[in-house]
């Protein structure tokens, strides 16, 4: 009977506590999100606050400048850039990607090499574009993701993708030199890339002439000599090849992949290089600098079900998407 009176005076004075010291908030629902600071659309092309830009486009195939509705020019981007018949979320994280990517670019640079440009069809300056190839399935990936773009503490992300990235991604110093600080957003990650990429993209092998590899070294201001051997000297995070030693030169080894034929030495995520004769012979896995979204990796990504929001989220870390025009 005691112990009974006891513990219901020790629940009113803590209820007289609660009351008098109050309550701690109700934490926030799950899935409710904080407002996200939108980026501004660029001046160049805004047709105002949550109106859809307006865009004119070099093409480089016929050399014509054409003004183009912004998610119109997009169609062909995802087109020229991603298969069309991948599932439709891995090209739904594509759209989100290169939309992102046209709003960095016009952005940080204004506009684009072409006089009276903002943007070009020039992969050397921006995107692959190919109106061909556009289907219902790329037009459906682009409608629903309209307006959509990655972010991060309010600035557009720099988007990166690459084809197959090997089973995992690199940094951005590591995988393409990246100058500047490594954006906080850019991490090593696992790629879930999918059997079902070719061969050549996963696992591959190529070899080039000792002249070939002379001369992509000398392309890079240095002087090999002659070689008996290829050194891996340094490494980044991922484990691809960041510098090499051929003969008598050290080479930053992603820009002797440019040099060199990236359709064919296809990553720096090197297993093997082995010099015979006149002949050298690099095997490696992955296609591409491994920086930011695997294509293959969102292919696999959407066969089992993930969403192109989890997809980019996976590849780009604490990243946000939102909409910028309806």
């Amino acid at each position: 009977m005691h112990k009974y009176k006891f513990n219901k005076f020790f629940i009113l004075l803590l209820i007289t506590f609660l009351i008098l010291t109050g309550c701690r908030p109700s934490p926030r629902p799950e899935g409710e999100r904080q407002a996200v600071e939108k980026p501004p659309i660029p001046e160049g092309i805004s047709q105002g606050e949550g109106q859809e830009p307006r865009v004119n486009v070099y093409l480089v195939e016929t050399g014509e400048i054409k003004e183009m509705a912004f998610e119109e020019y997009l169609n062909g981007v995802l087109a020229g850039e991603m298969r069309n018949n991948f599932p439709l979320e891995a090209l739904k994280a594509q759209a989100i990607l290169a939309r992102t990517f046209v709003m960095e670019f016009v952005t940080e640079k204004g506009q684009s090499k072409y006089e009276g440009a903002h943007v070009s069809t020039d992969i050397q300056e921006a995107q692959a574009w190919n109106a061909e190839e556009i289907n219902d399935l790329i037009k459906q990936a682009v409608q629903e993701t309209r307006g959509q773009v990655a972010v991060y503490d309010g600035k557009y992300v720099k988007a990166w993708f690459h084809a197959h990235a090997g089973w995992q991604t690199a940094t951005a110093k590591e995988g393409i030199e990246h100058e500047g600080e490594e954006p906080p957003y850019i991490q090593v990650v696992e790629s879930p890339d999918s059997p079902e990429a070719p061969e050549e993209d996963s696992n591959w092998t190529a070899t080039f002439t000792k002249a070939e590899v002379v001369e992509a070294v000398r392309n890079a201001g240095q002087e090999p000599g002659d070689f008996n051997d290829i050194e891996i000297l340094e490494t980044g995070p991922s484990g691809r090849a960041t510098r090499l030693r051929i003969g008598n030169a050290e080479v930053s080894a992603p820009s002797f992949r440019l040099a060199l034929d990236s359709t064919k030495l296809k990553s720096m995520k090197l297993e093997s290089v082995n010099v015979e004769g006149d002949q050298v012979t690099f095997k490696g896995v992955g296609y591409g600098h491994g920086v930011g979204m695997s294509q293959w990796g969102a292919f696999q990504m959407a066969q089992d079900g993930r969403s192109a929001e989890e997809i980019v989220k996976h590849y780009f870390k604490d990243i946000e998407i939102v909409k910028l025009w309806e």
